[in-house]
């Protein structure tokens, strides 16, 4: 069995010209970033077109990645940008019957539940600015630390935790006017 190489040797190793390697950093990230570019409004196909584009120019500025940092938070702010960009161009929509992956495992009874909840997250999510949206999806769905989001965001700490807390309780008001206060609890807990 063989072990996973570390991410930093990984990275060196692509660098050096092992270029065959950088399908093991794309299996690492692609859903992360799929999932945030999805996040940010993007429709299925958009969001693949997106995603492979943030892995190209992943792979042509790797070797000008600054050395000994957060090597996540660059592949994030990467697709953040290449997002932007595209919502500058074209205004997506997230619609209610965009499918939402489910990555429960349980019966088919919970696994439409939790796809239901996702759904009504994801469309009360479409209604905040866009600063509350970002740092909910880079908290929630990526679970990065308040820092690796400050520099995605050009944020700092504090102006991250306090978009966080405002994001939620937004997001809170919104659910609790549609009835869906126990999933907003369920999802955010």
């Amino acid at each position: 069995m063989t072990h996973p190489i570390p991410e930093e040797e990984l990275i060196q190793r692509i660098i050096d010209g092992d270029k065959q390697l950088f399908s093991v950093l794309v299996d690492r990230y692609k859903n992360k970033v799929y999932g945030i570019i999805r996040g940010m409004g993007a429709s299925h196909p958009d969001a693949q077109d997106l995603a492979q584009d943030t892995f190209i120019r992943i792979y042509r500025y790797m070797p000008t990645r600054r050395e000994g940092s957060s090597f996540s938070a660059w592949v994030y702010t990467i697709a953040v940008n290449i997002m932007r960009d595209h919502m500058r161009k074209k205004k997506p929509m997230m619609t209610a019957d965009q499918e939402i992956e489910s990555v429960s495992e349980d019966t088919p009874e919970k696994s439409l539940l939790h796809k239901e909840m996702k759904r009504e997250i994801h469309l009360q999510l479409e209604q905040l600015p866009e600063t509350y949206k970002l740092v909910l999806l880079l908290k929630y769905t990526n679970e990065l630390t308040y820092e690796e989001i400050a520099t995605i965001t050009d944020m700092s700490d504090a102006q991250v935790r306090n978009a966080l807390y405002r994001g939620k309780k937004m997001l809170r008001k919104q659910m609790e006017r549609k009835g869906g206060l126990s999933t907003y609890e369920a999802y955010f807990k």
